[in-house]
């Protein structure tokens, strides 16, 4: 018996994608089919797939091609699958020819020739329309957003907005086709919704003035430095049918969602501790960051990342809570935090001029979860038990400044109207906000 086995995605099953069944099928005596499961495709940069794995597997089997179909879970499973189940031939589509000549190792490659005018990505486009988003704020981050912007379809920057028209001009000489606006207002005219990455302080203005503008608003974190605005904007972006979401690259990355997801199952026994630090050396004291005018220092700039996993775990209601700080220039170049939650603790260290091990560490009662620095662009992390015997390592993909995540559940908010999402709920982002309100209403701050 000739064994023949292919791969793919299969979303939105169409008539290319049988055509290349038949083909693979002609190959042999015996179709395996592999479906990559979701999230294999998140890590391979596919975030648009609109079927979940088992209605592609469904559809795969309904065309009554397949003799077996398995799920391909991770990188290199294709040579586990060939020698597992003695694979004569492996096929698959020509827009891969060269790809997968390394198989050529362990069986024929062959390459089969696509149906022209048909895929997946174009049933995808003809049913979403296109979203067309403005950037506000011409700044690191927004030179780092266009390009991720690319890898989510139906996304398209259509300009941007900086009250320095420079610095508008200097990014957009790099995106030729995106315009530069003198004006916030006539850039909400022309776009579906704005991504704001302009200064803390001023991203409940530019929200507030979009939201009402019917636009749905992406906003760099920190959202907000006050619970009362985070929950006024949420609130009006609610009942003005509109998303508004923080723009918080970790919590939307692939391991980070996986850990959270593993912890809550009880893998490490009930959570107990939560350690989190960031921090990073600045050599230049005139930027921004060091601006008390412009909310600058470590709690601002730094802790919607280690305050993530804390609410994730123990929730938004704790018993207490205190600051250590070291203040220079009027901001803090430092801070220790420290909460007390009703079955838990958490602590976290922030630095804009002190280093410190940036790692995560999560204390449970049967055992922890350690994250390596940089554990805010999640890719690895371990599971580590008193048995070392049991301890588990994870590897995870993090593609290159992980923003495309976050635009991915942003569009995936708009297309499937959901107002809040799992990974970073809205009284989540909330409950970081009063965290933040509480250190500028210097409740239990304590210099050092």
């Amino acid at each position: 018996m000739k064994t023949v086995i292919t791969y793919g995605t299969y979303d939105l099953l169409h008539q290319g994608h049988i055509n290349l069944l038949r083909r693979a099928k002609a190959l042999g005596d015996y179709l395996i089919v592999g479906v990559t499961n979701d999230n294999f495709d998140r890590e391979r940069g596919k975030l648009n797939v609109q079927n979940n794995v088992l209605e592609r597997v469904e559809a795969v089997k309904a065309t009554g091609l397949a003799d077996k179909i398995i799920i391909e879970d991770y990188f290199g499973q294709k040579i586990d699958d060939i020698q597992r189940y003695d694979v004569d031939v492996f096929a698959i589509g020509s827009d891969w020819v060269g790809k997968f000549d390394y198989l050529n190792e362990f069986c024929e490659v062959v390459y089969l020739p696509r149906t022209e005018g048909v895929s997946s990505t174009m049933l995808r486009a003809a049913r979403q329309k296109e979203i067309k988003i403005g950037i506000v704020g011409a700044g690191r981050i927004a030179r780092r957003f266009i390009p991720e912007s690319n890898y989510v379809s139906v996304v398209k920057v259509r300009g941007i907005y900086d009250i320095v028209r420079a610095h508008s001009e200097e990014l957009s000489a790099l995106n030729n086709d995106i315009i530069v606006y003198d004006d916030y207002s006539q850039l909400l005219d022309d776009v579906d919704a704005v991504y704001i990455a302009t200064p803390h302080l001023s991203h409940f203005d530019l929200a507030l003035e979009a939201i009402k503008r019917h636009k749905h608003v992406l906003i760099e974190t920190p959202m907000v430095l006050s619970d009362e605005q985070a929950k006024q904007l949420y609130e009006l972006a609610e009942s003005n049918d509109v998303i508004a979401m923080e723009a918080c690259k970790t919590a939307h990355c692939p391991a980070f969602t996986h850990l959270m997801s593993m912890i809550k199952s009880g893998v490490i026994g009930d959570v107990v501790d939560v350690e989190a630090s960031l921090s990073k050396l600045l050599p230049d004291k005139n930027l921004r960051e060091f601006d008390p005018n412009q909310a600058g220092g470590s709690m601002y700039e730094l802790a919607s990342y280690p305050l993530l996993p804390v609410v994730k775990l123990f929730g938004c209601e704790y018993k207490d809570l205190r600051f250590y700080s070291l203040f220079d220039g009027g901001v803090d170049i430092f801070t220790k935090g420290m909460i007390l939650y009703p079955h838990g603790t958490a602590s976290f260290k922030l630095g804009l001029g002190v280093k410190t091990e940036g790692n995560l560490v999560i204390s449970g009662t049967k055992g922890y979860a350690y994250v390596p620095a940089p554990w805010w662009k999640t890719d690895y992390f371990e599971l580590r038990y008193e048995d070392q015997n049991l301890n588990k390592k994870f590897f995870y993909k993090w593609d290159e400044a992980g923003l495309r995540y976050e635009i991915q559940e942003f569009i995936s908010c708009i297309v499937n109207h959901r107002f809040s999402t799992a990974r970073l709920r809205r009284r989540e982002s909330v409950a970081i906000a009063g965290i933040m309100k509480a250190f500028a209403d210097r409740k239990n701050v304590i210099e050092i």
